[in-house]
């Protein structure tokens, strides 16, 4: 399929003097004085030499954000080969000695805003911050925690979270967080990998304006993790420590200056997860350094964040948005936590949050987007929301009505950042760039350092027509492994399988002749009828315009005797009814606005759309089911929202194997 992209006139285009102003202009400047980078071209020169001389570029990043190496690096890069590549041998560091340096020059500034649904503000200082940190690392250490032992959060979006994770990362042991409102099954499935040492937790949590009692399910994940030597209760709820574990308080009242442990460049800083909806999650072990470098190259100049801002991203840490948000501390930035629903009291709930942290960045996911939109919300009229500079959005791709949405009723010179990147590598492929225009439905650029190309099936690239994603060259935040992987090939088979050598990601992209990226859905779950392929993203975004539409889930069935089945399933608003006249506005949108060959074989209202854990809609199970596998094997029932509603469609595909539909 060709994407035609005529010339259009932007969105939004950066003034003159912001282009000045941002970090990214004044980074080109200094690199095309030390480090040969070109000084005219803008953007676009800038990441031609930033691929073409990848070794320089970032030491380039290393030198312009001062990064501490306690022993000094041999190279740049030892070896450049994927997967395997060796960034910076020799150098030790610490990522948290990092995260914490604000608190020498603004020790009573804010470093955290933390938010509950209350919508109270209770600012953690610098200084409080590295105080805890000190404490808690302190305690770790007299916990026999070493370098390398793995150490575990069941918490919330909360200070504590960050504390935790800084002090172990302080301590050079391995982070890993799941978020409470994961079971425990869902849980195991992810730490049982990794046999943390120690679990930090809390006894339940607050979503929606209820309470949610979880010591039970810690009481199982304490039976059912051998490796623990101590369990840390955070009383969220104000419930007594149970036997057996420590109290948070007591582990950090103490005034210990914190101890960094200088460990290798690639040493693991944590694990993340992949959300394992067809077997156990991917254990995604991603560096120290690594993460470092690529966390100030992408807050630092692709965010353009510093210590004047205030950033807020809505996730949860079992997200890894919650990382890379933590991250935001690099910068000096004061990072935005808040703990409960999106959408309580009511759908603008993130609005208000961004007007009472003053976040100058805020980024949120296309869906929040698009059901404020549905829903009627108008954020600039019913808050002041002057200090946000940019709107980010990430987890699903934005579609062209939610940034005419985000323009028309937040503001009309506001900087739109639709992002696109993955736990794979903590980090955007992708997305913002501070001095470039903004188009509808487009991300503005590929990220420095990283060679974004599509390619066709024959590994060519491909301009202004869709391909795979991939990435030539490696990356600092690429995993070092995965856990329990010992030859590789599970991480050899999830990257680099159909081009050797190559990182595929599994996204089907544009990337036009101006160098913007447009995403179309996962390649996995592509439609292709008669050889024209298109995303399910862009399905998606056409029929949820129609006001009826809630969400929708679309398939592309290959079938024994070489037919194609192609099923939309919608789940509707309500009071909304399924009859001819909204089934035929549906099919009338998709063949007008995409293609006659994608419209719909059939159109079936469902109960609801089943996600993982983390939000995203469900294809590829859905997919398998329909094919007639068993639900058992078809996804891991831990990783998913609503398991009934995966009965559901189990038993559609039983009435569909009987000659039914």
């Amino acid at each position: 399929m060709t994407t035609e992209h005529a010339p259009s006139e932007p969105l939004w285009q950066p003034g003159q003097d912001r282009i000045d102003a941002a970090a990214v202009t004044r980074f080109q400047t200094w690199a095309a004085e030390r480090h040969g980078a070109p000084a005219e071209g803008g953007y676009a020169a800038l990441h031609r030499w930033s691929v073409d001389h990848l070794e320089t570029f970032w030491q380039a990043v290393a030198e312009w954000f001062d990064i501490r190496f306690s022993t000094p690096y041999e190279s740049v890069l030892g070896d450049r080969s994927m997967p395997g590549a060796q960034w910076f041998p020799g150098a030790t560091l610490n990522y948290a000695e990092h995260a914490l340096r604000a608190a020498a020059d603004r020790p009573d500034a804010p470093a955290l805003l933390h938010v509950d649904e209350t919508q109270e503000v209770t600012p953690v200082s610098w200084a409080e911050l590295r105080r805890q940190v000190g404490a808690l690392a302190a305690e770790l250490r007299a916990l026999g925690v070493r370098p390398g032992d793995r150490v575990s959060g069941y918490l919330p979006n909360i200070p504590q979270a960050v504390a935790a994770f800084l002090a172990t990362a302080a301590v050079g042991a391995v982070w890993t967080s799941c978020a409470p409102d994961f079971g425990a099954r869902s849980v195991l499935d992810r730490f049982q990998q990794v046999e943390p040492v120690v679990l930090f937790t809390v006894d339940g949590y607050r979503y929606g304006g209820k309470e949610h009692d979880r010591r039970d399910t810690v009481a199982e994940l304490r039976r059912e993790l051998p490796t623990l030597r101590a369990v840390v209760h955070i009383p969220l709820l104000g419930t007594d420590t149970p036997e057996g574990a420590l109290a948070w308080s007591a582990l950090t009242t103490g005034d210990r200056e914190p101890v960094f442990e200088q460990v290798p460049f690639d040493h693991p800083l944590w694990v993340l997860y992949s959300s394992g909806t067809t077997g156990l999650p991917k254990a995604i072990v991603q560096s120290q350094g690594g993460i470092l470098l690529e966390h100030f190259k992408q807050l630092g100049l692709h965010c353009d964040l510093g210590p004047e801002d205030r950033f807020f991203w809505y996730t949860s840490t079992g997200w890894m948005m919650w990382n890379f948000l933590v991250s935001g501390l690099l910068t000096g930035t004061t990072v935005v936590v808040y703990d409960g629903s999106p959408g309580y009291p009511d759908t603008g709930a993130q609005w208000r949050v961004a007007e009472i942290t003053g976040a100058t960045l805020y980024g949120t996911s296309a869906a929040y987007v698009m059901a404020c939109r549905k829903a009627g919300v108008h954020p600039s009229r019913d808050h002041d929301l002057s200090r946000i500079a940019c709107v980010a959005t990430t987890g699903s791709p934005l579609p062209p009505d939610g940034f005419r949405w985000l323009h028309d009723e937040v503001r009309d010179d506001l900087w739109i950042a639709s992002v696109s990147g993955g736990t794979d590598v903590c980090s955007c492929f992708a997305g913002a760039v501070p001095t470039l225009p903004v188009h509808i439905g487009e991300l503005q650029a590929a990220c420095l350092g990283t060679d974004l190309q599509a390619w066709d099936p024959q590994g060519k690239p491909v301009t202004g027509e869709v391909g795979e994603l991939v990435v030539t060259n490696p990356m600092p935040s690429m995993p070092v492994r995965f856990w329990n992987d010992p030859d590789g090939s599970r991480y050899h088979d999830s990257y680099f399988e159909m081009f050797p050598g190559v990182w595929r990601h599994g996204d089907w992209i544009t990337i036009t002749d101006r160098g913007s990226v447009v995403i179309h859905g996962r390649s996995d779950s592509t439609l292709n009828r008669q050889g024209v392929r298109m995303g399910s993203a862009d399905i998606y975004e056409a029929v949820e315009r129609l006001p009826e539409i809630r969400e929708s889930l679309v398939i592309g069935l290959e079938e024994p005797e070489g037919g194609y089945w192609m099923p939309l399933f919608v789940h509707l608003a309500e009071g909304a009814t399924l009859d001819e006249d909204l089934v035929g506005r549906i099919k009338q949108t998709i063949r007008t606005e995409l293609s006659p060959r994608h419209v719909p074989d059939e159109i079936i209202e469902v109960p609801g759309v089943p996600h993982t854990l983390t939000g995203k809609r469900i294809e590829v199970p859905v997919k398998r089911l329909l094919q007639g596998t068993d639900l058992a094997k078809a996804v891991n029932p831990g990783s998913v929202d609503d398991l009934d509603l995966l009965r559901f469609y189990e038993g559609l595909a039983r009435k569909r194997a009987q000659g039914g539909r």
